[in-house]
This record gives C-alpha cells, structure tokens and sequence, in this order.
C-alpha cells in the first residue's frame, strides 16, 4: 500500500486498473448521453440528393452568360418543384424549374437563384446577372460522405449525434452499459433523509450530492445505505454492494481518527489497497484498493472534500468505466479574480467558477472553501488547483483549473 501519493500518480494507478464493459442496444431517442460502444459509418451521403438552398429556379448557368440589367435572359418554367418530390422534367438549354427550399435539382440544372433577384410570370422568369454553374447548389454528399465515420467508439452522445444518426436512418445504437456504482456511507452519526433529526445526530448529505454527481459522469448510482463505526459491519456493507456493482464508494472513515475504518474494512476483506492518502488538501483523506476486480474507493466523509476527491482523483477511472476513451478532464490556464490569501504546503483544490473580462478567463472563488462545506458547490463549474508550496498569491496570478 502506498501512502501520501502526489494527484498524478493516484490517477495513474486508478486508470491502468482494467474494466469490464458490457455493452447494450438503445432507441436512438434514449442514447442521448451515453457512449457509443462501437464506430459507426455514413451507409449514405448526406444530403443524398443535389438540393435547393433557398424558394427560386433552377437552370443551367451557362444560359445565363451575357445577362445585365438591359438584356435580361428570359427562361422557360418547365414545371414547380416542392421539397419531397423528384423532378419530372428536365432542363435543357433555355428552360428553368421552380423550385422550393430542400426539393431535388432536376436533371440537367447546375445553378439556382432567389426568387427576389429575379422577375417572373407563371410561365417564364428573367435573370438579370450571369450565374456561374455549380453556383448555389447544395450537392450530395456535402455535409456527410457515405462511408465517413460518424460516431467513434467511446465517445459521449450528442444532441448532434442524434441528429446526423437519424438523418442516415439509424434508430437504434449499440452503446456501453452504465456502471453501478453503489455509495455507502459510514458513520454513527448518519441519519437518512425524512428521518426526525437527533441531538448530536446529521442528515446523510453526501450520498446525494455524489450521487448527482456520478450521474452527470455517465454512471448509475445506487444508495447502499449507511454502516455504524464498526469495522466488522462496514466489510460487510461494502462486500454485500460489490456483489450487485461494478464499483463501490464509501463515504468517511478515510482519514486517522480512532473511528476511520475504511482502511480497516477493506483489508478485513482481503481486498488489494493501492493507496491512502493523497498529497492535496481538500479530499486527500482518501483510499484505492480493489476487490475481485473491482474497484473500493473511501472518500472523505466531509461533503467537500468528498466531492473534490471524486472530482480530481477518481472521475478519470470512472470515465474508462463508462467506456470513454477521453478520460482526463479538460483543463485551461486562468487568472485569479481575487488574492489567494493562504499559502498551499499541500496541493490545493478550490472551488471557483470561469469568468471573462477584459477578453481574459478568471478564476473566481466561491464563499467557504472547507471541507466540510457544501454550499461552495453551488454555481461551481472550475476547479483551481494551486501548486504545492506555494506563498498567499496576488489577483492577476495564473493558475490551472479543471472544468467541472
């Protein structure tokens, strides 16, 4: 077991971990969110016909050389096309089709033009510029090739995705299997929510905020229900979550008071302890180990520091359990809004939100910055991280921050 580790080694070792992905097939109105399983490729161009952008004529340009203001081209109407129906006729020199937004060029036309940049009559349409072929046609193909890769295996579904997927046909999409993950938290003093409050007594806060959390993050969690400070009771909690998750996360007995048994608990199951303890402050009370493939992770039992562990350790392993392939979290360069007035002998964690000004990014702190702290979360979509040994810093200074 390995104590006291710096971020990137506990996220290294987190992440060489293996996963089993199962995968499963959804209703392409179900996948949005999810990640696809597998590549997928265009079976079709996209439009899969020459297209109209706009209500005008269709034609071939070069009938159009020579045309001016004095001596307009005067053009034959063949027939009116409207989108969802193929043209009938074709278009020979001197002769134009009607046509409608998202209808099909018909045979023999190269070029389009607006209604309003023309003059016309229900039988003839005068042009009064010349207009060069292949000049505002939208061709087969040109949004998506057939054959192009469209979707690529570990990748987050997007509203976009399901859009290009259904203009190709598709209606159903292999994707992986969300991760259980079942949170159990630990201590005497828990009580679950909708229970009457007692004296020296807290409401189960964390098994919520991380909940939400690990949802945003792609996974499916599940409350395993709270364990009394005994360490007997909390191995068999987290052995009895194992057998129905992928993954199991405990809340509180992560750090080196009398009552923290996380340490404790998972070697009375014989489980592998990678690590406990990181080299950050807050959420550096934390352990690793794996059981039977899977992995045990103790977090802090503060809120705070409960979700920063998550946040900054934990959210890349979760992601390859998902089946992600983009695993670390993206991470900019921004200025402090406001002075830093504690120095960091630890690497520290802050909980901010991005800001512009001035056509620069800032990292603004929110109120409450301990570990305990759950309002701090609310508006946060930055996590600052302030190299360890550093002094107090002055606004203005760069930093590097993850966005949440």
């Amino acid at each position: 077991m390995l104590k006291n580790i710096d971020i990137e080694r506990a996220v290294e070792m987190l992440c060489a971990l293996p996963v089993m992905l199962d995968t499963e097939t959804v209703g392409l109105a179900d996948a949005h969110g999810r990640v696809f399983a597998e590549d997928v490729r265009a079976a079709m161009m996209s439009p899969p016909f020459d297209r109209s952008p706009f209500d005008g004529y269709a034609f071939r340009g070069e009938d159009t050389a020579g045309a001016s203001r004095e001596h307009p081209v005067t053009l034959r109407i063949t027939e009116e096309i409207p989108a969802g129906k193929a043209a009938e006729v074709e278009i020979l020199p001197g002769y134009a089709a009607k046509i409608l937004t998202g209808a099909p060029i018909p045979k023999g036309a190269n070029a389009t033009v607006k209604y309003e940049n023309t003059e016309f009559t229900p039988t003839e349409v005068k042009l009064f510029e010349p207009v060069g072929a292949n000049t505002d046609v939208i061709y087969a193909g040109d949004d998506i090739k057939a054959g192009a890769r469209i979707a690529e295996k570990g990748t987050v579904i997007t509203a976009s995705h399901q859009g290009i997927l259904a203009g190709q046909g598709i209606s159903e999409v292999v994707v992986y299997r969300k991760p259980v993950i079942k949170i159990l938290n630990t201590g005497s003093e828990l009580l679950e929510v909708g229970t009457p409050l007692r004296p020296a007594m807290i409401y189960n806060s964390n098994v919520y905020t991380l909940s939400g959390y690990l949802k945003d993050m792609g996974a499916e969690p599940h409350n395993a229900g709270i364990a009394v400070d005994d360490p007997d009771v909390i191995a068999a909690g987290i052995s009895a979550a194992l057998r129905s998750s992928d993954m199991v996360i405990t809340t509180g007995g992560a750090s080196v008071g009398d009552y923290d048994w996380a340490v404790t608990s998972a070697s009375i199951l014989g489980a592998d302890i990678l690590f406990w303890k990181i080299n950050m402050k807050p959420g550096g009370s934390m352990m690793a180990a794996v059981k039977d493939g899977k992995m045990i992770l103790g977090l802090s039992g503060n809120p705070g520091a409960a979700v920063l562990g998550l946040f900054r350790i934990a959210r890349p392993y979760i992601r390859k359990l998902c089946g992600r392939t983009d695993l670390n979290p993206y991470a900019i360069d921004v200025f402090l809004k406001e002075p830093l007035k504690k120095s960091s002998p630890k690497r520290r964690l802050l909980r901010g939100r991005l800001e512009y000004s001035g056509g620069k990014a800032y990292f603004a702190e929110n109120e409450g910055q301990g570990n305990g702290t759950v309002y701090s979360l609310l508006g946060c979509d930055l996590l600052g991280e302030i190299e360890a040994g550093s002094p107090p810093l002055p606004e203005g200074t760069m930093i590097k921050a993850y966005r949440i």
